[in-house]
């Protein structure tokens, strides 16, 4: 695990201030993951099970879905939502095994306040739908134990109301960068936009504050901290996010 210092710099800042995914991207034909393995590694004896127990392929995720994650991963968080223009979803974790893919829990969550794009655009108010790796975290709270790069720092700020007059803070304590239109292995403050300001950026897993998101999932804060402890680069994790009708595709 790497521990960095936030950059407070104003341009980080300012970003934050215009809420989850001030601009966030998705297009369902760019994977952001880093190179995989030519072959799947071996899932490890400990999360070994029947092949009565684990199904073969994740549920309600279809080829075209399941032909983006890598070869190589091995952790899987699922983000399933209520509707195309639904807030509401559902996000559950799975490991793959050498009998399918295994279920290890499953939360709440909410996305952003119109739902989902295929075509993500920065201020849309739309989740993007798409697999993309995690690798960074951070937060404005201490590192909870996550093998991921985690970086803390006062920038993790989240002032002000939600959609539904709810307050933000705290949204920010914990965060995980979804790896959509950023520079993977940076700190999840950093501006780098490879397809351009215009697609958006800033897409986190985050607190949830009870009510939408500008572009990010978000779950409760005990939720998180499990995820962060969960996650592990080794195991090369991706999200895959969407409403329910795209990610049957």
């Amino acid at each position: 695990m790497i521990t960095r210092m936030s950059p407070v710099a104003l341009v980080a800042v300012s970003l934050l201030l215009t809420g989850c995914g001030g601009g966030a991207v998705a297009a369902t034909d760019h994977t952001s993951a880093a190179p995989a393995p030519a072959s799947t590694p071996p899932a490890s004896p400990s999360s070994a099970i029947s092949a009565e127990a684990a199904p073969r392929q994740l549920p309600g995720v279809g080829p075209k879905t399941l032909a983006r994650i890598p070869a190589g991963t091995e952790q899987v968080v699922l983000v399933t939502g209520r509707g195309a223009n639904s807030s509401v979803s559902a996000l559950a974790l799975y490991e793959r095994t050498d009998d399918g893919w295994q279920q290890t829990a499953s939360w709440a969550a909410h996305n952003a306040l119109r739902g989902w794009s295929d075509h993500h655009m920065a201020g849309d108010l739309r989740s993007p739908i798409g697999v993309y790796s995690l690798t960074d975290a951070g937060g404005l709270l201490k590192d909870p134990g996550t093998k991921l790069s985690y970086d803390q720092g006062s920038g993790f700020v989240s002032p002000g109301t939600g959609f539904e007059g709810e307050p933000l803070a705290g949204s920010f304590d914990y965060v995980v960068a979804i790896n959509y239109n950023r520079q993977p292995g940076t700190s999840p403050l950093d501006w780098t936009r490879p397809l351009g300001a215009s697609r958006g950026g800033g897409i986190w897993i985050h607190v949830d504050h009870g009510g939408p998101t500008h572009g990010c999932v978000s779950i409760a804060e005990d939720h998180m901290k499990e995820l962060l402890r969960t996650l592990d680069p080794a195991r090369h994790p991706v999200v895959v996010m969407g409403d329910a009708a795209s990610l049957s595709h």
